[in-house]
């Protein structure tokens, strides 16, 4: 069925994707590497020792997209401690980005080039597109990188919770921001699929 993740035997997942799907997937996947930017060894020279004792960035990034992608790891943003509890949560939090965060942004940059990498390998059928095969590694990375898709279209959306993506389906079709609603539900609705294909 076409936009919806199958089982593949043996593990994986397979998903049928026209043209303009793959396009759309690549291009969102593009914007979030350069979102996320070059890691540390891109920077520096080859050299595993300082790789990794490097340290990351110890205060949240500015950007609300990246602040959600890496978000304070002992911060509960609907709570209010007192000012020395709140104190100590900053400090645990720069602590926990500064060993964490370089790691992390690894992480998305690899999902997102397996995303890339496995569209740009895949041969096209004519204009109607082609069936993606993804190992079972390969779906984990796809996971991962539509989760981090999502997570950005939904915050530059300001989705914080349920009720405010309910208001999505209610957009009148000339607002401007509904392509990117749009994206962001099928998005969404290829993340189930592929989460439902491979759970045990």
């Amino acid at each position: 069925m076409p936009g919806t993740f199958e089982p593949l035997p043996g593990g994986g997942a397979a998903v049928a994707l026209d043209d303009v799907e793959i396009s759309i997937i690549r291009s969102l996947a593009v914007q979030l590497l350069e979102l996320i930017g070059p890691g540390p060894a891109e920077d520096a020279p080859d050299d595993p020792l300082a790789e990794l004792f490097a340290e990351g960035p110890s205060e949240p990034p500015a950007d609300p997209v990246l602040r959600r992608l890496f978000p304070d790891a002992y911060i509960d943003p609907e709570a209010t401690p007192g000012p020395q509890q709140a104190e100590e949560q900053r400090a645990h939090s720069a602590e926990f980005r500064r060993y964490t965060e370089n790691d992390l942004r690894a992480g998305k940059r690899d999902n997102a080039l397996a995303v890339i990498r496995s569209l740009d390998a895949l041969a096209s059928a004519g204009e109607g597109g082609a069936v993606l095969k993804l190992s079972a590694d390969e779906a984990q990375q796809w996971l991962g990188a539509l989760n981090d898709l999502r997570l950005a279209i939904g915050s530059r959306l300001e989705i914080t919770d349920e009720d405010d993506t309910d208001l999505l389906y209610r957009l009148p079709d000339e607002d401007p921001r509904k392509p990117m609603v749009m994206a962001y539900l099928w998005l969404g609705g290829l993340q189930e699929t592929l989460i439902a294909t491979l759970m045990p």
